[in-house]
């Protein structure tokens, strides 16, 4: 499995520190409302390594997925025991039940999205959505907007309040994660509070939900990354994924302790600087973004 294809020739021990710092920012990054997606291809370039391309950033998230299905273990179990009770006795009702249906029907569209994304649009990688003007801007936009959900969102709903409606809300909004420096989580946390709910609820579901999204774009981009010529091989690729989870952990946890008494403005505040910075430290460059 190799890492860093796209970087050219590496001794492992640089292919490993890349796949150390590419793990941290991954970890840090996917379920904070930040975009993952922005940081993993802004922080390469601003190190001189270029950018390591959609196939190796998707794979390097799987240590996410571990992340929160270990975290969310109880949930999910709750969620398939519910689905269970459901189709034996029809209690479709029942809020794990409830839970299970929102997190399929929120899957759907990144699902479409993406096959649409495969098949239509197939240079993907060097599309002018990828360049750091997009990503700039987009991240400008999404701050304002998640302002605004903190303006507007009245935060009384709770996770046991969900309906199937709410994934499907709240599944169109991930599938503007597509678009790199929207943010699957701040897009889905930002369609939340607009539905009225709770941070910590909010964030919880977001979490949840993002489980068949990270997993399925992982696993459709694997066999790019495994075929992908490259001199660092499989362990620097493994030890990005173990980093990318070990720091999930941790970011998932902080999050849910942060929402439980803060609000969000310190991302909306993180992402306009982040996408100011952007615009200033790489004026005029609307390419998408460079390999080495």
């Amino acid at each position: 499995m190799p890492f860093l294809a796209t970087t050219g020739s590496l001794s492992l021990g640089e292919a490993c520190w890349h796949a150390i710092v590419l793990g941290i920012v991954q970890g840090l990054t996917e379920f904070l409302p930040i975009s993952s997606t922005a940081h993993l291809k802004v922080v390469p370039v601003l190190l001189g390594w270029g950018d390591p391309g959609i196939a190796l950033t998707a794979v390097i998230q799987l240590g996410s997925i571990v992340a929160v299905v270990a975290f969310f273990r109880r949930d999910l179990m709750a969620v398939i025991a519910g689905i269970g009770r459901a189709f034996r006795h029809g209690q479709w009702r029942d809020p794990s039940a409830r839970l299970g249906v929102a997190i399929a029907l929120g899957t759907v569209p990144i699902l479409l999205g993406g096959l649409a994304v495969k098949k239509f649009i197939p240079d993907y990688d060097n599309s002018p959505l990828r360049s750091l003007t997009s990503i700039a801007v987009v991240s400008i936009l999404m701050a304002l907007l998640l302002g605004l959900a903190e303006v507007v969102g009245r935060r009384r709903r709770v996770l046991e309040d969900v309906l199937p409606r709410d994934g499907v809300l709240v599944g169109v909004a991930q599938l503007l994660a597509i678009v790199p420096g929207v943010s699957r989580s701040g897009s889905t946390l930002t369609a939340s509070l607009f539905d009225g709910w709770q941070r910590p609820a909010a964030a919880r579901f977001s979490f949840l939900l993002g489980i068949p999204a990270i997993t399925l774009a992982g696993i459709v981009e694997l066999k790019d990354a495994v075929s992908a010529p490259s001199n660092g091989g499989w362990i620097p690729t493994l030890l990005g994924v173990v980093v990318a989870a070990i720091v999930s952990w941790l970011a998932i946890a902080w999050l849910l302790r942060f929402l439980q008494h803060n609000s969000t403005w310190v991302f909306v505040g993180y992402r306009l600087l982040f996408g100011l910075a952007i615009l200033i430290w790489f004026r005029g460059l609307d390419a998408p973004l460079p390999h080495s």
